[in-house]
């Protein structure tokens, strides 16, 4: 499944290219994401958690940077990871292409997911709800790590990654998945015109 979003940043480009270069801190900026292991030049190992309701996928993995174009800036990066309980993996190949906006940085990003397992039973509807929720979560975080940095303080201060979790994500994903609904069910009629 394709799904693509933009990131609108208030850094100039360079400051949020440099802050690309610094995987783990990316990283850090997805909720429930943590690489603990620096296993190779540009490949992690760690962690990701999901939590919503009763559900919870906890999935153990790596990420690599198969590609850095610094003159476009743009970057690829492929990870995997299984759910520790056996439920389930995953595979992402994730494109960041920064471009330079009249008040900062607009990262388009493009991600190529495949779930396997008790996870893919949810649907690609709610799939890619979530997906944009922690996506929305990311440039928050992101925002607020990069206005550290550019201060003088340790980003970390703004808070540590948490599991993405539960109230956040179901409320919009109930508002689109009712807005789905009612598009499908409930746009004007249209009759069509007799001769």
């Amino acid at each position: 499944m394709l799904i693509s979003q933009a990131i609108d940043v208030d850094q100039q480009i360079d400051a949020v290219w440099k802050f690309f270069d610094d995987v783990p801190q990316v990283a850090a900026c997805i909720p429930g994401a943590d690489l603990t292991n620096k296993i190779g030049e540009d490949h992690y190992e760690g962690d990701v958690i999901i939590s919503a309701g009763p559900v919870k996928l906890e999935f153990a993995g790596a990420a690599k940077v198969t590609s850095r174009d610094n003159t476009k800036k743009i970057i690829n990066i492929e990870a995997s990871g299984a759910d520790r309980k056996g439920r389930g993996e995953a595979q992402a190949n994730l494109t960041a292409a920064l471009t330079p906006t009249a008040t900062g940085t607009r990262v388009n990003i493009s991600l190529d997911l495949t779930i396997s397992g008790a996870a893919a039973q949810f649907g690609r509807g709610l799939v890619a709800d979530v997906t944009a929720v922690l996506v929305n979560q990311t440039a928050g975080s992101m925002q607020a790590r990069m206005k550290a940095i550019s201060l003088g303080l340790d980003p970390n201060s703004v808070g540590g990654p948490k599991a993405a979790s539960g109230v956040s994500i179901a409320i919009t994903v109930v508002k689109r998945a009712a807005t789905r609904i009612f598009a499908r069910f409930f746009l004007p009629y249209q009759p069509v015109a007799r001769r």
